[in-house]
């Protein structure tokens, strides 16, 4: 009996994804749950975990080939005592949710599923295996163990660049993104494969992230009638609470992205018009407050959300941002992580740059940005001072509210940059 797998709705709405690496070849055999390809959807790279057990016949794509969901992905004979697996676990195709038709409540490890759920369900996988005289598939090699990121692993494949000659400098022996970066610089080997027109052209194509980003602003710019407004503000006194903060409570690593993402909060609790979207004609308001911000990663700028911050506190706001980033910084952020906000906070002032107009993170109906700060003369308290100011602009969607309400918030916003400590008041 052979099993068709189907690739899994990987959640979040994604409707396909880019084969990034097969981690089996026709003839191998696996078990249940094993990851069996690495694929890149718009959100993040996820490995996916084979729901049959048995021996490979048919591999249905290539590396770099794009799928949609519910496509073939990977064909499995059964072994002859393939019994001895619990049916309810390799019964049926896999449901477009992304469980198994014969198991509705499985989650597939390897998107939607914590580490330790991982874990456990691979402990329970080695454990029937014992079980059974399947063959084992092949030990995994000290290579592939010192290597977490999928993202690396085609990095480094894609400059033919031996993974066992990379000195790795992340913690535990992780060989991370920045040392095959080394590897390829010193063994001067191309970092990628591009496409030269016969008139020096250079054809890059838009598939995977770059793609969903595309059709995401073209939307955007497409159904939202947006406007932006913007105000110079005086942000010497959250400059100076910062740093109080770190003398009070360094613990806490309480910066200033923090202390604004605490004011934002604040901000949309007191104008939830703005915390909302537009579906066709209707306006959502939404009942949590989920925060996207602008982060950097090894395949270009996300937007990581801070899911349920209005119910955390500035120094629990601190420690999720910090984890969102590092995330980034290291490729492994989920769909989940990336996906469901309702309004995004966008510090372009990292940049060296003041002021933006950006486009809405479609399907949100805002965005604040907030440029560098720097020293200006100002006037303060009646006298000319050199202060720390910075500039603050708001987008917004016009169908959602007007511009008294954008004005409203980017003023209270910019009241409590100047005052920050008056917010408490209300907290």
């Amino acid at each position: 009996m052979t099993q068709v797998f189907l690739l899994p709705d990987l959640g979040e709405g994604l409707t396909e994804a880019t084969v990034v690496e097969w981690h089996v070849a026709e003839g191998d055999t696996v078990t249940i749950d094993q990851d069996v390809v690495t694929v890149e959807t718009a959100k993040a790279a996820v490995e996916v975990p084979c729901p049959y057990a048995g021996v490979v016949t048919t591999l249905h794509s290539a590396p770099g080939e794009e799928l949609a969901v519910g496509t073939p992905l990977i064909t499995i004979a059964a072994l002859a005592d393939a019994e001895s697996y619990r049916t309810e676990e390799r019964a049926g195709a896999v449901a477009p949710s992304g469980g198994s038709a014969g198991s509705p409540e499985r989650p597939l490890v390897g998107y939607g599923a914590s580490e330790p759920a991982r874990r456990s369900r691979r402990g329970r996988t080695a454990s029937r295996a014992e079980e059974t005289v399947l063959a084992a598939p092949e030990p995994v090699s000290q290579t592939a163990i010192r290597v977490i990121s999928p993202l690396v692993r085609k990095l480094a494949s894609d400059a033919q660049v031996d993974l066992a000659s990379v000195t790795p400098t992340g913690e535990g022996g992780v060989i991370r993104r920045a040392d095959v970066e080394a590897a390829i610089q010193q063994t001067s080997a191309p970092a990628a494969t591009t496409r030269v027109t016969s008139a020096g052209d250079t054809r890059i194509p838009l598939t995977g992230m770059r793609k969903a980003i595309a059709h995401k602003l073209t939307t955007s710019r497409r159904e939202i009638p947006d406007a932006t407004t913007w105000v110079d503000v005086d942000a010497t006194e959250l400059m100076a609470t910062k740093d109080a903060l770190k003398v009070a409570r360094p613990q806490d690593a309480i910066g200033i992205l923090p202390l604004l993402a605490r004011i934002t909060v604040a901000g949309l609790r007191q104008f939830p018009e703005l915390n909302s979207s537009v579906d066709g004609d209707e306006i959502v308001r939404h009942g949590r407050i989920n925060l996207g911000f602008a982060a950097q990663s090894p395949r270009g700028l996300v937007v990581p959300v801070v899911h349920d911050a209005h119910t955390m506190t500035t120094a629990e706001l601190a420690a999720a941002l910090r984890d969102l980033t590092e995330a980034a910084r290291e490729g492994t952020l989920t769909p989940a992580q990336l996906t469901g906000g309702t309004f995004t906070l966008n510090n372009y002032g990292v940049f060296g740059v003041d002021g933006s107009t950006p486009i809405i993170n479609h399907p949100e109906a805002a965005m604040l940005g907030v440029g560098r700060i720097i020293d200006k003369p100002w006037a303060h308290e009646g006298q000319l001072a050199l202060r720390k100011v910075t500039q603050l602009s708001f987008t917004f969607d016009h169908r959602v509210c007007d511009g008294g309400t954008a004005g409203g918030f980017l003023r209270y916003v910019a009241d409590y940059v100047e005052q920050p400590t008056l917010l408490l008041a209300g907290l």
